[in-house]
């Protein structure tokens, strides 16, 4: 596996272009679609993964800040493609009969 050092003393790009915590396989754009998404602090973060440093997820988090289009454009893509398919599946048996009954 090939990883560029970046200017960011945690965070490498890997070989796939996207920027994870040096030394791990989380992708910053995970850490921070789960701050985007419920609103955590770094410490909440923290305690959601232990087994990341404060240090580390301060810096995928300035990584975020100076990248910030790209990425947020990254995150908007993605969300697209879920929407894309999840439009494509049929509703599940049970989404079905709850809609049914009335209760969805």
């Amino acid at each position: 596996m090939s990883i560029v050092k970046t200017e960011y003393e945690h965070i490498a790009i890997g070989e796939d272009g996207m920027p994870v915590i040096a030394g791990t396989m989380m992708k910053v754009i995970e850490l921070v679609t789960e701050k985007i998404a419920y609103g955590w602090s770094p410490e909440e973060l923290h305690l959601q993964h232990p087994y990341l440093t404060l240090g580390q997820i301060h810096s995928a988090l300035a990584y975020y800040w100076d990248h910030e289009g790209e990425l947020n454009q990254d995150i908007e893509h993605r969300l697209e493609q879920v929407e894309g398919t999840r439009r494509a599946l049929k509703p599940s048996p049970l989404i079905a009969r709850l809609k049914s009954k009335g209760l969805l």
